[in-house]
């Protein structure tokens, strides 16, 4: 227990050195942007190379989906790249990059096995992402374009339903963030977020096989400590990560939970879900026990890691 709490001092003392730096330039209550270059994906490339290989005959079908029309995370490049990496070092995908929501029609949804939403911001006050590229379609009226947004956004959970994958990654839970049959599937919608700041992520169960990468006690992260609204309240999801709501900053008033689930996985029909809060900044992924958990995720999606996904009773959390 000694040794724990002198590594969680260690790395709470050099990351606020860290977070120092960044005020001390001028960054206020964000990380700085950088632009995604060969040196950084060197970096990443590195971090993976020793996970676990999963090689398959039949490689599943992943679609990394980066598209945004709403806020723009900058780190959106990033993930995609995170991701891909990941991927790819496992041996146990083929990987296809879009921006494109026709890829959400029926027939070319169905060629693939998993779908990743990369931090897909809609537009407010609607939150629907087909809806904001259908809505420039000068070939079909009014009536045509709500049908056609209600159509790509039902094959995607008729998708998850039948037995595929989705990992959702931070701001991919907003993509439908109004639609309630969206939230039951993914098991929450965004509600608000305070500034960013430091935040003590902790592990809901140490030794669930997802977090296995973290250390026990869990670790600080700098992030937008995101808050949930709609399906999440009904905790129909096996949670994995959290936070104690009274250590975040925040004006507003506070909700009566005492802690905010970040991460979770949940199953929708047959199918698998799994998000991840944490993956807002690229710098977080300067976190080698982190990439791990986002592999973990991806791989128990892919029905390729078999755990305890079954939902948490509200009377047991932490």
């Amino acid at each position: 227990m000694i040794k724990q709490f002198s590594i969680l001092l260690k790395s709470k003392f050099l990351f606020t050195i860290f977070l120092f730096l960044a005020f001390a330039t001028g960054h206020g209550q964000s990380l700085s942007s950088f632009e995604l270059n060969f040196e950084w994906i060197a970096k990443i490339e590195s971090m993976v190379k020793d996970q676990k290989k999963v090689p398959i005959e039949d490689k599943k079908k992943l679609l990394i989906f980066s598209l945004n029309t709403g806020y723009k995370h900058w780190t959106i490049p990033h993930t995609e790249a995170v991701m891909r990496i990941i991927a790819q070092n496992s041996g146990a995908f083929d990987i296809t990059l879009s921006k494109d929501i026709y890829d959400f029609e029926k027939e070319r949804l169905s060629e693939f096995d998993v779908v990743i939403l990369n931090n897909n911001c809609s537009i407010g006050p609607r939150r629907d992402i087909f809806w904001d590229i259908l809505k420039n379609e000068v070939n079909l009226d009014e009536e045509q374009k709500n049908q056609k947004a209600k159509q790509l956004e039902r094959n995607l959970i008729k998708f998850v339903k039948k037995g595929n994958g989705l990992v959702l990654l931070h701001g991919g839970i907003v993509m439908q963030n109004n639609s309630i049959d969206f939230s039951d599937m993914v098991g929450g919608s965004f509600d608000f977020h305070p500034p960013q700041q430091e935040i003590h992520v902790k592990l809901v169960d140490p030794d669930h096989p997802l977090v296995k990468s973290f250390d026990p006690e869990g670790f600080i992260h700098f992030d937008e400590p995101y808050f949930f609204k709609n399906a999440y309240f009904r905790y129909d999801f096996r949670p994995l990560l959290y936070m104690e709501l009274d250590e975040i900053k925040m004006k507003r008033e506070r909700p009566n939970d005492k802690i905010k689930y970040i991460s979770w996985i949940k199953r929708h029909g047959k199918g698998r879900v799994f998000y991840s809060s944490p993956s807002h900044n690229a710098q977080s992924y300067d976190n080698p026990k982190l990439l791990q958990f986002l592999s973990n995720g991806l791989l128990y999606a892919a029905g390729l890691i078999d755990c305890d996904d079954s939902p948490i009773q509200k009377s047991k959390q932490p």
